[in-house]
């Protein structure tokens, strides 16, 4: 049985492990309601696009456009939002196992743009291509980031250097339900509700012509759906080291008391065998 001593350290050291996880949770909560209030602000642009843009593009007819038609290259570019920091539970392994878990993809094909560190950290190490590192875009996201990346991604798609685009981040549906997501964002796919709805329409007519509405549109298309991912990202991310920083509180709070329960144990331990001692040291005298 450890000393008195030894128990005592121990929960100490425990004690001002707490203290720190208790700190933690209070500045993610903090962070999370404030990353809350803008992923809820960003939900509808971000959901209304992405269903114009699918109802759009379902009634347009049959238009042989590069945003559309899957091209002869094979290599995938796929944009990965995680943080730049851990302790906060499974919330960067569960992203990057929506990637790993693609058993027919070749992963010298495919080139990974990490946003946040830890993904592009966990990728490189496994063999994938980070193509572009950019920890400093999930600190504070903005429009302007997600435009500037998606017309990189864009340039590299006209130019056939890559074939397909997806995006794998975090969907923040409460503080305590995150869910993993992986979608295509190049060539569009037209969800099969879209189609099944356009099939009774008539057709959509552009003015000016269909190739440059496209041209106009997707651009936005990919920014917007890249810009709303990272504030879902920001938001599933508190919310994921908050829920984490709360359970190592509460696991701390019952390690103290198991080892207060020990410390007491060997405490009274230690008295009775002092007291032991002395009274056969009484009768030895008398």
């Amino acid at each position: 049985m450890a000393s008195m001593r030894d128990i005592k350290r121990r929960r100490s050291s425990i004690q001002g492990t707490q203290q720190i996880t208790k700190a933690m949770k209070l500045v993610s909560t903090v962070k999370l309601q404030r990353a809350r209030s803008n992923a809820e602000k960003t939900k509808t642009y971000f959901d209304t696009m992405y269903r114009t843009v699918g109802s759009i593009l379902s009634r347009v007819g049959t238009i042989d456009h590069r945003y559309l038609t899957p091209g002869e290259c094979t290599r995938k570019a796929v944009v990965v939002i995680t943080s730049n920091r851990g302790l906060a539970g499974g919330y960067n392994s569960n992203v990057v196992r929506q990637l790993t878990a693609m058993e027919d993809w070749d992963k010298s094909e495919t080139d990974i743009y990490a946003i946040g560190n830890k993904g592009g950290e966990y990728l490189d190490r496994h063999g994938y291509t980070v193509k572009e590192s950019l920890p400093e875009v999930i600190e504070a996201p903005t429009y302007k980031d997600a435009s500037s990346l998606a017309d990189r991604l864009l340039e590299s798609f006209g130019n056939g250097e890559i074939g397909e685009i997806y995006l794998a981040y975090t969907f923040f549906k409460n503080t305590v339900s995150h869910e993993p997501r992986l979608i295509k964002l190049l060539p569009v796919e037209i969800p099969e509700e879209d189609l099944e709805e356009s099939s009774s329409q008539a057709l959509m007519n552009f003015e000016p012509k269909d190739e440059e509405a496209i041209d106009l549109i997707i651009p936005k298309y990919i920014s917007s759906l890249i810009y709303g991912a990272m504030m879902e990202a920001v938001a599933s991310e508190n919310g994921a080291r908050m829920q984490a920083m709360d359970n190592a509180t509460s696991n701390a709070e019952e390690m103290i008391d198991h080892l207060t329960l020990m410390y007491n144990r060997a405490r009274q331990g230690s008295i009775t065998q002092e007291l032991t001692e002395i009274i056969a040291g009484a009768e030895a005298i008398g």
